[in-house]
This record gives structure tokens, C-alpha cells and sequence, in this order.
């Protein structure tokens, strides 16, 4: 009987236990909830998460307006810059100012949720460090992004051709290289795989035109019609920068009296200064009578 009422008691003594944590709790909550000082600090932290963010985005904004005045200056100045770096560096500095922005903007916003800054700070360099060395080929990549843009390799706008891929360069990142092949195709190239580069946009080329004419025909008169056909173009091209030279004759052939032509023209424009300088050619010669030379079958009866 004792033992029953022992029991009993306990069992109400560990209810009574029970209503008096969750009266405790729920005063607690209560309390808490009503604090206006508890809303005050709520409100004033998420006010001043409010103005980092946009202080944040402004002052990107404000960074990126700088540096493409800056842009423009240097272009507008009387000492000459190349166009092609100056871009390129361009696009580099505003996406490092981004990052630089936005990680900052990260740490303040965790400061007011009272994060300790400091082992925050700690364990990104521990974790950095050991992304060092598990990923070698991303610190290569970045490495190498970081030599092509400040040794000027090639720049964005550029036509380069990198292994098997040629193509106009559209980004250049920390990572990777982005070009675009004339026919559509966007080729993404880590920095660390870029080992040899053939840059078609830092000088002039030079289109290089073999013209045939018959043996019968006059190869005085054939030259001189070129001479006065190329010139003409030549007034008339935005992409030619020097007079054509008419060298003279290249070959003999079997049935047919090469002549060479050669155009100095922009960077990456010959193939299109070739073909505009063939169809005039062509044009000028049959008005001229000059023959050009073409299979022929002669049926003897």
C-alpha cells in the first residue's frame, strides 16, 4: 500500500514538474515575444542589412561606371592604348570588383546575425588552402588566365585558333576562354588546356590571289588590267590599307600563265578582300578579251 502511494505521488509530482516547465516556457515565449526592445533590434538589424545590400549594389554600379569612363578616356587620350587590352582588362576589374563586393557584402550581413567574423575568416583560408592543392588544375586555370591577359596574348574581339578550335574570342575569364567559330558553335576552353594560341587580329594579313590566264593571251596587257582593276578597289575598300601589288608572274603551267596578286588588308579580312578582288578581276577580264583558261574538248572530224 505504501509503495502504491509512493508511486502515485511521484507520478504527481513529475506532472506537476511538467506544467511547471511549459508555464516557464510559455511565459518565457511570451515574454520574448512582446519584448519591444527584442523587435526594435529585429527591425534595426534587417534596416542595416537593407543598406548593405544596397550600399553593395550601388557601389558595384558606381565601380563599373568609373572604370568604363576610364575606358573612354584612355581612348580619347593622345597616347594611343591598345583598344583590345584596355577591353579586356576592363571586363576583368568589374568582375573582380563584383566578387570583392559581394563577399564583403556577405561577411557584414553575417556580422549582423552575430557571427564571429574571425573564425569565419579562419576556416575560408583553411578551406582555400585545401582547395589549393585538391584542385590543382582550377589554381592552373586561373594562373594562366591571369599571364594570357597581362601578357596580351589575345583579347576579347580577337579571331584566334587555339589546338583545333578557331573562332572569335567572346570572354576570357579567370577559368576558362570562350570563342565562337564563324559558323555558331561556342567552344569553352580551360586556361590550364590553352598551350599554343595563333592570334589572327594583332597585325595586318596579307591576301594572296593566283590568277590563270591562257597562253594565247597578252600577259603584259593581263597585268596591266590587273594593275588598274586592283586600284580601283583599292579606292573603294574600307578593308584594304595598302594598294595591291601585282608581282608578276608565279607559274607556268601545263595550259595556263599564273599571275600573283597581293593585298595587304585588316586583320582577319582576307579571305573576303580575296574574294571581292576575284570576282572584279574576273569581270575586268572578260571585258578586256583576256582569256582565262578552262578545259576544252575538241571534236576532229
Amino acid at each position: 500500500m505504501d509503495e502504491m502511494m509512493k508511486k502515485l505521488q511521484a507520478e504527481g509530482n513529475a506532472e506537476k514538474n511538467w506544467m511547471e516547465l511549459w508555464l516557464e516556457f510559455k511565459t518565457k515565449t511570451v515574454s520574448y515575444v512582446t519584448n519591444p526592445e527584442i523587435w526594435t533590434g529585429l527591425l534595426i538589424s534587417l534596416l542595416k542589412i537593407a543598406l548593405i545590400f544596397i550600399a553593395a549594389r550601388l557601389l558595384i554600379k558606381i565601380a563599373n561606371s568609373a572604370l568604363q569612363h576610364m575606358l573612354i578616356e584612355r581612348e580619347r587620350s593622345p597616347l594611343k592604348f591598345d583598344p583590345r587590352r584596355t577591353k579586356t582588362i576592363g571586363k576583368l576589374m568589374g568582375n573582380i570588383v563584383t566578387y570583392v563586393v559581394n563577399f564583403i557584402m556577405i561577411l557584414m550581413i553575417l556580422s549582423q546575425f552575430g557571427v564571429s567574423l574571425a573564425p569565419v575568416l579562419a576556416g575560408a583560408g583553411v578551406v582555400g588552402l585545401a582547395v589549393g592543392f585538391g584542385a590543382q588544375s582550377l589554381v592552373k586555370d586561373v594562373i594562366t588566365g591571369f599571364f594570357i591577359i597581362f601578357e596580351d596574348q589575345f583579347a576579347v574581339g580577337d579571331v584566334v585558333q587555339i589546338g583545333t578550335f578557331k573562332g572569335k574570342v567572346e570572354e576570357i575569364g579567370l577559368r576558362v576562354t570562350r570563342i565562337k567559330s564563324w559558323t555558331g558553335e561556342v567552344h569553352i576552353i580551360p586556361n590550364g588546356a590553352i598551350a599554343q594560341v595563333t592570334n589572327f587580329s594583332i597585325h595586318n594579313s596579307l591576301a594572296v590571289l593566283d590568277v590563270s590566264v591562257a597562253y594565247g593571251a597578252d600577259v603584259n596587257e593581263a597585268m596591266k588590267l590587273l594593275e588598274k582593276t586592283v586600284k580601283k578597289h583599292f579606292e573603294s575598300s574600307p578593308n584594304l590599307v595598302k594598294e595591291p601589288e601585282v608581282l608578276g608572274v608565279q607559274m607556268l603551267g601545263t595550259s595556263e600563265v599564273t599571275l600573283r596578286v597581293t593585298a595587304e588588308c585588316k586583320p582577319n579580312t582576307q579571305a573576303a578582300v580575296a574574294r571581292l578582288l576575284n570576282a572584279e578581276i574576273k569581270k575586268a577580264f572578260e571585258t578586256g578579251g583576256i582569256e582565262i583558261p578552262y578545259p576544252k574538248v575538241v571534236t576532229i572530224s
